[in-house]
């Protein structure tokens, strides 16, 4: 049974950027992470197709929506749906990218400018074994990133920092122009998520 949330638990994990998402209408302060990789490299640019791996509940598509503008599209797709409102050139889909059905494969089809990962495993407790699964999907993410992204492409995705972390930055390396890797401020100090990206798809479609 899923022990349930108290309002006093949520009230723990509230800090500044939690209460700016909620003034500024999104549903998760994970945006602020976009935001602050998006200043770093300008990944996301007008007119892109970008696919948002495990994009619930949101944040991400919406923002990347704006940035993107009227011209570009996103795509999610997440084991648990989206319920809020999404801008027009945005659209999320429920279903397992590990198994992905027909209409899964569907959404995803084409060639991508961008695919973003923010996924991350249900944590245990156990750091080690938190990492481990962190980088199976980190590793999901990088194949369908190969898969789908166009030449030239931009690819960035959380992993929890653990003995598997040096060798997916290796894997990002061989398909990938130039890597790097950051830690956003407002990722919680807690955490041991950092985000790898690699920008210029060496490989990919026209």
């Amino acid at each position: 049974m899923k022990r349930r949330v108290s309002k006093s638990d949520k009230n723990r994990w509230a800090d500044h950027y939690t209460h700016k998402a909620r003034k500024e209408d999104y549903p998760a302060r994970s945006v602020y992470k976009l935001q602050e990789i998006q200043k770093k490299t300008g990944l996301i640019r007008k007119g892109n197709r970008v696919l948002d791996l495990g994009c619930a509940p949101g944040s991400w598509l919406v923002y990347a929506g704006k940035l993107v503008g009227p011209e570009g599209r996103v795509v999610g797709v997440d084991l648990k749906p989206v319920t809020i409102a999404l801008p027009p050139n945005a659209a999320a889909h429920v279903g397992d990218l590990l198994n992905p059905t027909d209409a899964i494969a569907s959404a995803m089809e084409g060639r991508f400018n961008v695919v973003l990962s923010d996924m991350a495993p249900a944590t245990t407790g156990n750091k080690a074994l938190d990492a481990i699964r962190s980088a199976g999907l980190a590793e999901s993410a990088l194949h369908i990133a190969c898969e789908r992204l166009a030449a030239g492409g931009m690819f960035a995705c959380k992993i929890f920092q653990g003995s598997d972390f040096e060798p997916f930055v290796a894997a990002v390396r061989a398909e990938f122009e130039k890597v790097k890797i950051f830690k956003p401020q407002s990722s919680r100090k807690a955490s041991k998520e950092i985000f790898v990206i690699g920008m210029g798809r060496k490989i990919g479609g026209q």
